[in-house]
């Protein structure tokens, strides 16, 4: 247990830290990922392609609802850690108030514009007459909860901030293993279909957020809840948005990527391209775990010593975690390129589908070794508070690249343009994080070489103290 005076983020050893902080993040990040796979297995076996098809319908309003969570989570995280590597601990505990603040009202008004115009939402994203039921009936019950939702995301990256990967992990589990029980009773003797599957999701998170309470309340953590924090701090909350924004406004552009992907691929490909669809963006982020993982366990460590100034130790931090990440993302192309049948035998029984999975996957996939770098580099911007360059990072992939891409590709090789997409923004997201990173780089080295300053510049000074 993390006591009051202790924290683990105070160490030079950044590889025995990463591991302890990456392990934990590892389980608790695949029991989602497999919570994700059973999800859309119970709904392929119980319900059928029109579900999964239903699946992919609410896909990019479910993931503007995960990019609220992402927004106040990563923004409150990347701020919490630089606060406490400066030594403000009163500051960072007035940052976790205004971002749980901000949280909960940011989804409650996501909520009051979603929930009565459901038939309007999953028209205009392209749900069929015959797939539209089956999205209906996911989505109502998905946006009611849309509170727990953001609430179980956002605290998996504040409770990591202050460095307890244990009780991070646990939240994920909880969200996910109940998950996976509840849709066993909903979907199988209890029959009720698309419903169970969204009631098990919102039951489950609403537990997982209790725990996380929980966590706060019982003085287990070495930040501490007092309501006087929740009430708005300008300064905070810009603070905050500065980095969060950039997440937003990656879920959004991936939302609307997403949206006109299903068009595109519905166009050209009908339901069962949509279909194939549901499964691969399962998969995509079942690869892309790893390089999450690492990146996201390294935001603390990172932000810490960047608060701290110990350059040598971020420079280190993200080294590591970069050649990890690499090394991950080749051995999982390797494995979906060669074995995509068996893989896709996971989600379906159809034949048909299945043909199509193992298609796509064999394009969708090819960039897939340079993927962790990116999952890693796209982590440092926001981890040190840098807003321009995490912005940019965060929109020019989804928005810049993919939405693009999928676009044009498809006017020249059909559906085969939408499955390509995918590589080509990935390989040129990661020449843009590359393009970033080396000057960055330059940068810790030459400050890690000649700093001498004994107090933080006015670029680098982030405490809250005397506000």
């Amino acid at each position: 247990m993390q006591n009051l005076n202790h924290n683990i983020l105070e160490s030079d050893h950044i590889g025995r830290l990463l591991i302890k902080l990456t392990i934990p993040l590892f389980f608790g990040t695949f029991v989602m990922m497999v919570y994700n796979v059973v999800d859309t297995i119970f709904i392929g076996h119980y319900v059928g392609s029109l579900g999964l098809a239903g699946l992919s319908i609410v896909f990019p309003l479910w993931m503007l609802a995960m990019g609220v969570g992402m927004m106040v989570g990563m923004g409150g995280a990347s701020l919490i850690s630089r606060l406490m590597g400066s030594r403000d601990k009163p500051g960072a505990e007035r940052a976790l108030g205004n971002a749980i603040a901000a949280g909960i009202l940011l989804s409650l008004v996501m909520t009051a514009i979603v929930l009565p115009n459901v038939d309007f939402w999953i028209k205009l994203i392209g749900a069929s007459e015959n797939v539209m039921p089956f999205a209906r009936d996911y989505l109502t019950i998905i946006i009611a909860g849309t509170v727990l939702n953001v609430l179980t995301n956002a605290f998996v990256f504040w409770v990591r901030a202050e460095g307890n990967a244990r009780v991070a992990m646990t939240i994920m589990i909880l969200a996910a293993g109940l998950n996976i029980i509840l849709d066993a009773i909903f979907m199988i003797p209890l029959g009720m279909g698309m419903k169970g599957a969204a009631l098990a999701i919102v039951i489950s998170q609403g537990i997982a957020t209790m725990y996380a309470l929980s966590f706060y309340i019982s003085k287990s953590s070495y930040l501490r809840l007092h309501f006087r924090n929740f009430a708005p701090d300008l300064r905070i909350l810009r603070l905050i948005f500065a980095i969060g924004i950039a997440q937003f406004s990656q879920t959004i552009a991936t939302s609307i990527a997403a949206l006109f992907i299903i068009k595109m691929a519905a166009n050209y490909g009908g339901d069962l391209a949509l279909s194939a669809f549901g499964i691969i963006q399962r998969i995509l982020y079942f690869a892309m775990m790893p390089g999450m993982v690492i990146g996201q366990a390294m935001q603390p460590v990172l932000g810490y010593n960047f608060g701290a100034r110990r350059w040598h130790l971020a420079i280190r931090t993200i080294t590591l975690a970069t050649v990890a990440a690499s090394t991950i993302s080749i051995l999982a192309f390797l494995l979906i390129y060669f074995i995509p049948e068996p893989i896709t035998r996971i989600f379906t029984s159809d034949p048909v589908l299945i043909e199509e999975c193992t298609y796509v996957m064999r394009r969708a996939f090819l960039a897939m070794p340079v993927v962790g770098f990116f999952a890693v580099g796209s982590q440092v911007f926001p981890s040190i508070g840098r807003a321009i360059e995490s912005f940019v990072v965060a929109i020019l992939r989804p928005a810049g690249f993919l939405l693009p891409l999928v676009l044009i590709l498809p006017r020249f090789l059909a559906l085969d343009g939408v499955w390509y997409s995918f590589p080509a923004s990935d390989a040129l997201a990661f020449l843009l994080v590359l393009g970033l990173m080396i000057p960055l780089l330059r940068r810790f080295r030459k400050d890690a070489a000649t700093a001498t300053a004994a107090s933080p510049s006015p670029d680098h000074d982030i405490s809250l103290a005397g506000h």
